[in-house]
């Protein structure tokens, strides 16, 4: 059953919040439109513990982007695909299989395994946010993921104790938010405890899997000088050079990719765990 007020304070609530980070400078104008999408459909479908984990992904991984911004400028910026503001793509590769999960979680019984499904998803691209935002800033040069050479901050694949310990945390703190938001949701807390666990290390698995994905088969390209990069043209307009991975295969299609691989993974985690 479909619950038109639910779905309206959805609306107002994703427009409100989506309309701040616009004017915060974290998403675009199309990235809005998107947050307007996947906060709606999350909160409308899922309820209050869905739209609430969204948020505090949304709002964690907003404010770590603007976190030391002008440091992460200097060391990586050339190296992402997109700059710090979010736009429509991102939003949706972020939250719109979990927008669909919810439908999906409202229209067939609100199965627990969808709750499995929902907090490995948030958790996968929560952890993932967290790793690159403070990953980025450790003064010690990460690893690549496949064979443990130093590269440069922001190298796809790169990994270090300091952004894979930030993913964890990232993991752990929305598992622990969601299944608070459960049993305030009238969820037993003896049956959903499993959530902490599952998100976690969901979690954790769909952000190694992204690096691991990123030192493999994600396009790079690569700068006249020879450095590394996920962009297609330089931000001065400059073509770069295709160098590896599969030409279809961008920054954002990885973190959908890596979040469902998450999302997976904290279902079998649950289904073990008596979900």
């Amino acid at each position: 059953m479909i619950d038109i007020s639910q779905l309206g304070f959805g609306l107002a609530l994703s427009t409100a919040i989506g309309g701040l980070a616009f004017w915060r400078r974290s998403l675009s104008r199309s990235g809005w439109l998107g947050a307007v999408i996947v906060g709606t459909v999350t909160y409308g479908f899922g309820g209050m513990s869905w739209g609430l984990t969204l948020i505090a992904f949304f709002i964690s991984s907003s404010l770590l982007s603007h976190y030391k911004e002008q440091v992460k400028e200097r060391r990586a910026a050339e190296k992402f695909e997109k700059g710090g503001r979010r736009d429509l793509w991102q939003a949706l590769a972020n939250g719109g299989v979990g927008a669909i999960f919810a439908l999906a979680y409202a229209l067939t019984g609100r199965p627990v395994a969808l709750l499995a499904a929902f907090a490995g998803l948030m958790a996968a691209v929560t952890a993932d946010t967290w790793a690159t935002e403070l990953g980025v800033l450790n003064r010690a040069k990460p690893r690549l993921i496949t064979t443990g050479r130093e590269v440069e901050p922001g190298t796809s694949g790169g990994i270090s104790v300091v952004g894979t310990g930030a993913s964890a945390v990232g993991a752990l703190l929305i598992g622990i938010i969601f299944y608070a938001l459960l049993v305030a949701e009238r969820w037993p807390a003896s049956t959903t405890w499993w959530v902490i666990i599952a998100s976690t290390i969901g979690g954790l698995s769909g952000s190694l899997i992204d690096s691991l994905m990123g030192a493999t088969v994600q396009t790079i390209y690569t700068y006249p000088d020879g450095r590394e990069t996920e962009r297609r043209v330089a931000r001065d307009g400059r073509p770069t050079k295709y160098l590896r991975g599969w030409p279809w295969l961008n920054n954002d299609l990885v973190n959908l990719i890596s979040s469902v691989a998450g999302s997976l993974i904290a279902v079998v985690l649950g289904a073990l765990l008596g979900a």
